[in-house]
């Protein structure tokens, strides 16, 4: 039995026309070839399995070839070009930085340099993972990587820059090495697979190319593992079953399911995908790739922006003409909610299923027809106003009378709407739309809005207040600080509140107002006021601000207060 290669050596690029996917790199290697215009030392980064290497062997090989082609390639057949391909020249050095990362390894290869190439013009150093040398290796390399000898050159490569010094990346000529894109490694891989004498299906590929996540080499290795799991035949059915990808036909069942409002197949479509041992996240998130992919493919301009298959772009398009951009914004704005919330959820699948259910019922909040459109405008003349102090005329004759004045005084159009209307306007505000609102109504609007005063139950005050917290998730302190207790309910629409220390009650008081605005606006009373109070119990502990730290030292040393005015300092809270 011969010996088995993998592909991503058996394949791997031998001149700079076979690097895939990295055309302006080596375009520009090429042209400093043409014109003897070589930097001393180069840096190769970027992301793993996207050519560093390869691309390093191919510019040491081609710097050293003694009869290059007519396109500075290097020709595979001279002296130096063999025992570069058999793997014996004495010109080219390959180190490997995560096991050479000393102080006595870096000098080891400084006193290499000094001598003279037996073979060509130079010697050329490949250190690969170079972020892995430590820090005196870094320092003790440095006077040789800025002035080393005519006849050395240096490529260092690496998968993270950001851990390289400062002086090391300013005495380098930097090339950033991008993501394969999914086209060129389907392209790639279908030349190999014909080699291989491989069948198989575009879709298959397409789905080999996306799971790589632009990593060629990555790619390749999922390729040599099908091909010995479908026996040479690489079907899209194989491909999804090996690597446990959720099949496209998923996704399309489920937003046609949407667009009929068909809730029980939905939840029967989600039940078949857990049953399989699909993890929920990872549906909820392509679920929104889905309609991402669907909106993209509703203007031809960002159609180009979805890569994958023409036959599953085909299906994209025909779903597109059936949404509407509206309801597609509304589907994605429940898939992101849905995605945030899901780690944090006890109840998963339920959360899954009410998102499902909300997809479903999309489309009641969207505007399709001109008909909604013109009820849309004639509501949001009233919004923020109370549905009592809407004065509309149930007689169509009396339509064109003069408007009656409304209970403060003011006078309001007596324009037919819907209570019903105005109530799911209101329910449907939120922290930020209430703040833009407010500012955005005419005065007479703010006023009628403010005279607002209905009862509320104190149960009701904690729902909201519930709901309110669920906002500020994304700063957990806050969140923990204004859930941990139950705000108490007092007379004259008062709210208090109980917080542990004063540091909780400073971040408070700047998000008092849009908390005042959110509760106001659910409560439909803008009498409520908030107050911070500091609970006292026993074991707990002062968390003291800035402030109050510096008068404590003031207070053992009183020259800190002097030091303070003759600096001009701040205190830092």
């Amino acid at each position: 039995m011969s010996k088995y290669i993998v592909s991503a050596r058996k394949y791997r690029p031998s001149t700079f026309d076979t690097v895939v996917g990295q055309e302006s790199i080596t375009s520009t290697l090429k042209n400093a070839l043409s014109k003897n215009q070589l930097a001393q030392s180069f840096l190769f980064c970027g992301p793993r399995g996207v050519g560093k290497t390869t691309s390093a062997r191919i510019l040491a090989k081609t710097i050293n070839c003694s009869n290059r082609t007519e396109n500075f390639e290097a020709c595979n057949e001279c002296e130096s070009c063999k025992s570069f391909n058999e793997g014996h020249s004495l010109n080219i050095y390959e180190l490997d930085a995560a096991s050479n990362n000393t102080v006595d390894g870096i000098r080891s290869l400084i006193e290499q340099v000094r001598f003279a190439p037996q073979l060509g013009d130079y010697k050329v150093y490949i250190i690969d993972e170079v972020h892995m040398l430590s820090q005196g290796a870094f320092n003790a390399f440095l006077k040789t990587l800025e002035e080393p000898p005519a006849h050395a050159i240096f490529i260092l490569a690496t998968t993270e820059r950001h851990k390289i010094l400062p002086t090391i990346l300013s005495r380098c000529q930097i090339f950033n090495f991008k993501r394969i894109e999914i086209k060129d490694m389907v392209t790639h891989l279908a030349k190999i697979a014909t080699e291989e004498g491989v069948q198989f299906e575009e879709d298959a590929l397409h789905i080999v190319a996306t799971k790589a996540d632009g990593a060629l080499r990555d790619a390749l290795s999922i390729f040599d593992q099908l091909v010995s799991f479908s026996g040479g035949n690489l079907t899209y059915d194989s491909v999804i079953e090996n690597l446990n990808v959720l099949d496209f036909d998923y996704y399309f069942k489920i937003s046609e399911s949407i667009l009929g409002k068909n809730i029980p197949n939905c939840i029967v479509t989600l039940d078949e995908i857990l049953s399989k041992g699909f993890d929920g996240h990872l549906f909820i998130s392509g679920l929104g790739s889905h309609f991402r992919n669907i909106l993209m493919c509703k203007d031809e301009n960002t159609a180009s922006l979805i890569e994958t298959s023409d036959n599953i772009r085909t299906k994209y398009e025909e779903q597109a003409q059936l949404y509407s951009e509206a309801l597609l914004m509304n589907l994605l704005n429940i898939c992101s909610h849905t995605d945030v919330q899901y780690k944090s959820s006890k109840n998963q699948r339920l959360l899954l299923e009410v998102s499902l259910m909300q997809m479903c019922s999309a489309d009641a909040s969207i505007l399709h027809s001109e008909e909604q459109k013109k009820k849309f405008k004639i509501t949001a003349k009233f919004r923020g106003v109370p549905p009592e102090r809407i004065r509309a005329n149930s007689n169509t004759n009396k339509s064109t009378s003069s408007p009656s004045p409304a209970p403060s005084g003011k006078v309001i159009n007596p324009t037919r709407v819907r209570v019903q209307d105005v109530k799911e306007r209101l329910s449907t505000i939120s922290i930020n739309q209430v703040l833009h609102q407010k500012a955005q109504q005419p005065k007479v609007l703010q006023e009628e809005v403010h005279a607002i005063e209905e009862a509320f139950t104190e149960e009701e005050m904690q729902k909201y207040w519930k709901s309110m917290g669920f906002q500020y998730q994304d700063a957990p302190d806050f969140y923990s600080s204004i859930t941990k207790y139950q705000p108490q309910l007092k007379e004259g629409f008062l709210i208090e509140y109980p917080f542990d220390n004063t540091a909780q009650i400073q971040d408070f008081e700047v998000k008092r107002p849009e908390m005042l605005s959110y509760l106001r606006s659910k409560l439909r009373n803008y009498s409520i006021t908030i107050e911070a109070v500091l609970q006292e119990s026993e074991g707990s502990s002062h968390v003291y601000t800035a402030t109050e730290k510096f008068n404590f030292l003031k207070e053992k040393n009183p020259a800190l207060e002097k030091l303070k005015d003759l600096l001009d300092l701040d205190i830092i809270i």
